[in-house]
């Protein structure tokens, strides 16, 4: 089965350059087509007929990586839920449609180029905390260290956070509260994560803060643009560590 899509999509040469929506004909094509697909396709066709190229991010393509994104008519990755948008198939979509197609936007994602957009605040906030650097040494007998399979299942739901950025370009006040929730959660669950517990909630809240990231306003599109289904209890519980520290902290 083919379809026919008119496609407007967001193009900017640069940072600092003024963009634009242009609007492309797809031609006929295949439903089985993911949507990278579909914009490699209209690559070739703007290759060949001397024009620029439209630029995105890609990398897996099988939603594990996170480095794909675009809002869809509106929607982060589309508006398939639990879906990145490298695993987003034409058959989503009807002959005749037009899709509305522009990076994540947030104060803290600088636009590079089209569709690319500079995602690195987010590695800071790991950079300030997110992991474990006391010296484990090797890897300990599974059941040396008990920890109920509640908890696992809930640090493993935290950690399949995946950074792609969704929430952020979801959120209206471009927060980052549940990236940074899901990285502190799967450390503050289980024992690893204890001795850097107190360090890690006030110093990945600083670094999110002074990359100009906003505040969580408590309307939950966070949840529902992510494609891994990440709760917003993450979040309620980075405020709970937050608090912890606050007053745990040693600093003056």
């Amino acid at each position: 089965m083919t379809i026919n899509l008119t496609l407007r999509i967001w193009r900017q040469p640069g940072p600092d350059a003024p963009g634009a929506f242009r609007t492309y004909q797809s031609g006929p094509l295949s439903t089985d087509l993911s949507f990278l697909e579909m914009l490699d396709l209209l690559n070739e066709r703007l290759s060949l007929a001397g024009e620029e190229p439209v630029a995105f991010d890609h990398d897996c393509g099988e939603g594990i990586c996170g480095t794909c994104g675009a809002v869809v008519n509106g929607r982060p990755h589309g508006p398939v839920e639990r879906t990145t948008l490298c695993q987003l198939h034409l058959r989503h979509f009807n002959d005749g449609d037009t899709l509305i197609i522009e990076p994540f936007r947030a104060r803290a994602f600088r636009i590079e180029k089209d569709l690319v957009v500079d995602r690195s605040a987010l590695e800071r906030i790991i950079q300030a905390g997110g992991y474990v650097s006391v010296n484990t040494g090797s890897a300990p007998e599974a059941n040396t260290i008990p920890v109920p399979q509640p908890t696992a299942e809930a640090a493993m739901s935290s950690a399949e956070c995946i950074g792609c950025g969704a929430c952020v370009a979801a959120c209206p006040n471009g927060a980052a509260m549940l990236f940074t929730g899901a990285k502190v959660s799967q450390l503050a669950l289980l024992p690893q994560g204890q001795p850097e517990r107190t360090r890690r909630a006030l110093d990945m809240l600083r670094a999110m803060d002074g990359l100009g990231f906003g505040n969580c306003g408590n309307e939950r599109e966070c949840e529902a643009a992510c494609p891994k289904s990440i709760s917003i209890r993450n979040i309620a519980r980075l405020n709970r560590e937050f608090l912890r520290a606050s007053f745990f902290s040693e600093e003056e």
